[in-house]
């Protein structure tokens, strides 16, 4: 399988700030790969550039089989881009937008129809309406579908599920689905780790390093520690605690409970009855499967 997106040794500084350091990824055709760090990151950073919006500093790249910098109108005709932040056009219609962005990639609303229609379709009874009138998640649907309206070969999503509500999230995920299956090789990033469950693969991205990638069940998986859910009467004592436990190798938030993971194997009645011998009440202490959360927050250690 051919590689669409080929990234090798990519950097990027911003006056004294590392945005991104010697990042290397191939992303493969046809594949939903999903990029999972916080803001600032260098997520975006990492977008503009494959997107032929911003040069780095060293490395090289390509996307589709065209080199970033020599050969930008090439990649702009099959790529399909969907910025962070709502970029079209606020005081024309949902219509006259996609019109456009068709009108500029030489083609038309009816020619690429089949791509677009099962997102479109949700949007199309309000066609008339103003861009900047729409709710964030029929913002979301507009952008994707001006991303795509040119059928391209690649689809980059810079967070595009960010600010939106959990309904609209889901139907967003369930969209790129129904993409992939029509072969359209998608980089997505995500502040949010539950999102990473539904990629292909995944890479784990903080200050502008790649800290990690794989299939998400293949990176839960090799979580090395035993890994214990926690909660109890008096959370942020428990947290306090739990950090003088003796075997413990590390402890978060997660929810209303904490995760613990130890350094070696312990049973859950050990943890318990340390925690009871410090005054806690209503102490639970289960067994947990890591998350790509956990993962992530283990590389961080």
């Amino acid at each position: 399988m051919n590689n669409d997106i080929i990234i090798e040794n990519i950097s990027k500084r911003y006056g004294d700030v590392q945005a991104l350091q010697n990042i290397n990824l191939e992303v493969k055709s046809g594949e939903l790969f999903g990029l999972i760090g916080p803001d600032g990151a260098g997520k975006t950073t990492l977008f503009r550039i494959l997107a032929t919006l911003l040069l780095a500093d060293e490395g090289r790249a390509t996307v589709a089989g065209w080199d970033v910098v020599k050969d930008l109108r090439q990649i702009r005709r099959n790529l399909g881009y969907m910025p962070g932040r709502f970029s079209l056009y606020q005081d024309l219609t949902v219509e006259e937008n996609l019109r456009f962005f068709a009108t500029i990639f030489g083609t038309t609303i009816e020619e690429n129809y089949e791509l677009v229609k099962d997102i479109y379709q949700q949007i199309e009874p309000f066609r008339n309406r103003r861009a900047g009138q729409l709710s964030g998640g029929m913002k979301q649907k507009l952008a994707l579908s001006c991303a795509l309206i040119h059928a391209p070969r690649v689809l980059f999503l810079d967070e595009p599920t960010t600010g939106v509500d959990a309904v609209s999230r889901q139907e967003f995920w369930e969209m790129l689905k129904r993409l992939k299956a029509k072969n359209i090789t998608i980089l997505v990033s995500t502040p949010y780790m539950d999102e990473a469950q539904l990629c292909d693969r995944i890479g784990l991205i903080q200050q502008g390093k790649l800290l990690s990638v794989a299939p998400p069940d293949v990176m839960t998986a090799a979580f090395p520690y035993p890994l214990f859910e926690v909660g109890s009467d008096k959370t942020y004592q428990l947290l306090q605690d739990l950090r003088e436990f003796p075997a413990m190798h590390s402890v978060f938030p997660f929810g209303e409970y904490l995760h613990l993971a130890t350094n070696h194997p312990v049973e859950p009645v050990e943890i318990q009855q340390f925690l009871m011998s410090r005054d806690h009440q209503n102490v639970v202490v289960r067994p947990a499967r890591a998350t790509v959360e956990d993962c992530f927050m283990e590389e961080m250690l």
